[in-house]
């Protein structure tokens, strides 16, 4: 009676694990499956048009100011949906100001990811994004074009470099 008791108990401890594994897997996501989002109205692309090679109807600049790999990985996703959802419709600029500078050095006094280090360049040389140093920092540093990757661009006062790009039309993206 005993090992009747014990299989019983071995059988429906084995068919509730059964149960809740199948309950699990049905509820998680899985490669294939995509969750669709409700569109919002005033966020639909209007007709339009820009001939692919036209100027760019949108134009996005951000602060690349913290060393945090945390804080540029959110910057960088951010770009690469951006330029998802644009294509070559999206100009981008990044202004790269005090510990941000690193990832546009050759040689980076600051420990920069290696990932983050190559999408830099990537979005550089790959998308247009461009990449805007700090003078002030650069100065601050001792570092010259010399010690910059060849993408980068340089502003005087990379503070100034944000306000004008937004006179432009640049939005400021903010993190």
């Amino acid at each position: 009676m005993p090992l009747l008791k014990a299989s019983f108990i071995f059988t429906l401890g084995l068919a509730t694990s059964l149960f809740i594994s199948s309950s699990f897997a049905e509820s998680q996501p899985t490669s294939q499956s995509t969750v669709k989002l409700k569109p919002v109205p005033e966020l639909q692309d209007p007709p339009s048009d820009r001939f692919p090679g036209d100027p760019a109807e949108h134009k996005a600049v951000y602060m690349f100011n913290k060393a945090d790999s945390g804080y540029q990985l959110g910057i960088l996703n951010s770009i690469q949906a951006m330029i998802k959802r644009y294509g070559d419709n999206v100009d981008i600029a990044v202004v790269a100001i005090g510990p941000g500078l690193h990832v546009l050095a050759k040689e980076p006094k600051r420990e920069v990811d290696e990932l983050t280090y190559a999408r830099v360049e990537s979005f550089a040389k790959d998308y247009n994004v461009r990449w805007v140093a700090c003078g002030n920092t650069m100065n601050t540093l001792h570092w010259t074009d010399s010690d910059m990757r060849p993408f980068a661009e340089y502003s005087e006062v990379g503070a100034a470099a944000l306000m004008e790009l937004q006179e432009e039309g640049y939005k400021p993206l903010v993190w």
